[in-house]
């Protein structure tokens, strides 16, 4: 008896052991941190997070509304469970998607958008690669592994590059971060709460996506913003992952500041040049002194002058046009100009 006791604890551990893990400064898209972060692996539902964004970007209108297909018959695993002639908004089935990882809505937005299955992975993987995630395939749009254990795979550097991309796109953030949402549809009525555990369990997650098969174990894709701090953390193969994730967060927002590298107020005002925004970036104390800022000044046909870039040890983070700073008009030429006199 005590050799099979053994026997299954073993089996238990390499589920943590074999975990990858990164964290990321979303507004850099740094690396601050990670173990196994290039390796290849299954991402299970953490899918999501891409077919969403692939379906804002291609839907002009949310709330269309779309009749379901018997496409929806194909679907197993996590559901929302809609059904063949039932009316439903597009922004209805993103949250079903989101919060409940429904693998029948993203049958039926892969469809809807891309025409089939195929036809939508291949506007996933144009999207990845337009992302930088190099070591990343996805072959449908709810992660799940098919007949053959074949299913989309990526690393926790990639995923921590489209949790990047998508606290950009303000509608998925405010799907991700939403706890509850209900539903009426011409069949049901549906109620659903989101299976991020995170977003109860620690304050400053600001959105993520969770996934689980049997074959690609636990995987977590979170966000999480402290004191204009921005942050994801990414674990594939993670037992304690909702734990793993919150202690990475609070790690990470300890022990980097966030610096003011570039102000727009200041920068170049004395040589007759701006920016636009600001460049903030995380850093280390020993970092802080090793960041390097250079201009470039460009005489091309376009508005701008130039350009910044923030560098640390060699690699370029950011880049963002200069501007000629305009003159600003004195008092009198103000008033003429409002009565119109010259």
């Amino acid at each position: 008896m005590k050799k099979v006791i053994l026997l299954f604890l073993l089996l238990l551990i390499p589920s943590s052991v074999k975990a990858s893990i990164c964290v990321m400064d979303t507004d850099a898209k740094r690396l601050l941190t990670g173990t196994g972060e290039h390796e290849v692996r299954l991402i299970a539902s953490t899918t999501k997070i891409m077919t969403s964004l692939v379906v804002i970007n291609n839907v002009d209108d949310l709330e269309e509304e779309i009749e379901v297909t018997d496409d929806v018959l194909k679907s197993f695993g996590s559901g929302i469970y809609i059904e063949v002639g039932e009316h439903i908004k597009v922004i209805d089935l993103l949250y079903g998607l989101m919060l409940r990882s429904g693998n029948d809505a993203a049958i039926m937005l892969a469809v809807h958008v891309g025409g089939s299955i195929e036809g939508f992975a291949k506007l996933m993987n144009e999207t990845a690669t337009s992302f930088g995630m190099k070591n990343t395939e996805f072959i449908n749009p709810s992660g799940l592994e098919d007949e053959n254990g074949q299913g989309n795979t990526s690393t926790c550097y990639d995923m921590a590059l489209l949790m990047s991309e998508a606290t950009k796109c303000q509608k998925l953030m405010e799907i991700m971060s939403t706890k509850h949402y209900g539903v009426q549809t011409d069949y049901k009525y549906y109620d659903w709460y989101n299976k991020n555990k995170l977003l109860t369990e620690y304050k400053y997650t600001t959105g993520g996506k969770t996934g689980y098969t049997e074959k690609a174990y636990r995987t977590l894709v979170t966000s999480a913003t402290k004191d204009n701090k921005n942050l994801a953390v990414v674990t594939l193969n993670e037992r304690d992952d909702f734990l793993k994730h919150k202690n990475k967060y609070e790690e990470t927002f300890k022990k980097y500041k966030l610096v003011n590298v570039v102000d727009k107020k200041k920068f170049l005002k004395n040589e007759g040049y701006e920016v636009k925004e600001d460049i903030n970036m995380l850093l280390t104390e020993d970092e802080i002194k090793k960041v390097k800022v250079s201009v470039t000044y460009l005489d091309d046909a376009l508005a701008r002058s130039g350009y910044v870039t923030v560098s640390l040890n060699d690699k370029e983070y950011f880049k963002e046009n200069i501007y000629k700073r305009k003159k600003s008009k004195g008092i009198l030429t103000k008033i003429f100009d409002f009565f119109h006199i010259f």
